[in-house]
């Protein structure tokens, strides 16, 4: 599941707490150079709940990010990303989520997993799927949408 700031993690720390928790917390200095988004005392708690923290370069971004920035030339993972973002903003997150953990090792490509997303601030989508690395994301199979908005807006 996706939690920059902690605070979504740590309630789902409680929820879930014995299961197989990844908690995807992006990377530290996506908003500013060595800047840490995620509260010091929810990542104690997540991980005093037995939640595990992950900290990547999103799956769908970081170079690709980097070219269009630096080049205004879009690149095939932001591609992928708007698709998926066609069913929702937590659907493309979720996703994006499972190959992040599946890379680190945190979760099983013969495994299926839920997998948690929102919008950017908070989650609204459960997606049960089963995973695959991101170099291989074509082998990710989405099994089922439990639920996600059915309106939504990216946030500004």
């Amino acid at each position: 599941m996706a939690s920059y700031s902690g605070d979504t993690g740590t309630l789902a720390s409680e929820i879930f707490r014995g299961y197989n928790l990844v908690v995807v917390a992006g990377m530290v200095g996506f908003i500013e150079p060595n800047q840490d988004r995620m509260k010091p005392e929810c990542k104690k708690t997540i991980e005093d709940n037995g939640g595990k923290i992950l900290r990547a370069c999103h799956s769908f971004g970081a170079l690709g990010r980097a070219v269009n920035n630096k080049f205004n030339a879009i690149q095939v993972d932001e591609i992928i990303a708007h698709v998926l973002r066609l069913f929702g903003a937590g659907v493309k997150v979720a996703c994006e989520c499972a190959c992040m953990a599946d890379d680190a090792g945190l979760i099983r490509t013969d495994r299926e997993v839920i997998s948690l997303g929102g919008n950017g601030g908070g989650v609204d989508t459960a997606v049960v799927l089963l995973p695959s690395n991101t170099h291989r994301f074509f082998d990710m199979r989405i099994r089922e949408i439990v639920c996600k908005p059915r309106n939504w807006e990216r946030p500004q």
